[in-house]
């Protein structure tokens, strides 16, 4: 069983950045691609972007050009750049497999976006 945490979030006026982080119980970003989703109040959960292996990388229209997707293996972690952020990126995000819901779903870290 793979347990992933996320964190990172917080509060942050329009236009701010923040970082969030996933970390894994064991080694699976070698493995499986992996993605971020988020789930904002009243609304479904929802894909952000993904990360495969390789060079495969591949952003939701609304965050092309501001998120950024990176993972680093050997610390079995995960990590969402976002910049420019938006009111609309508020929501609580969450990281799980390409396929979302193949391993057990975080607590997710909630960022808000408000002034």
């Amino acid at each position: 069983q793979v347990r992933l945490v996320e964190s990172g979030g917080g509060l942050v006026q329009p236009g701010g950045t923040l970082r969030l982080s996933c970390a894994a119980s064991r080694s699976i970003f070698d493995i499986y691609p992996m993605g971020w989703y988020r789930q904002a109040p009243g609304k479904q959960r929802e894909w952000v972007a993904t990360i495969g292996n390789g060079d495969y990388i591949d952003y939701a229209d609304s965050v092309r050009g501001r998120f950024t997707i990176t993972k680093d293996n050997v610390k079995n972690t995960m990590y969402l750049q976002m910049n420019s952020l938006k009111p609309e990126d508020t929501a609580v995000y969450y990281c799980n497999s390409g396929r979302p819901g193949l391993f057990s779903w975080g607590q997710g870290t909630q960022v808000t976006v408000s002034s």
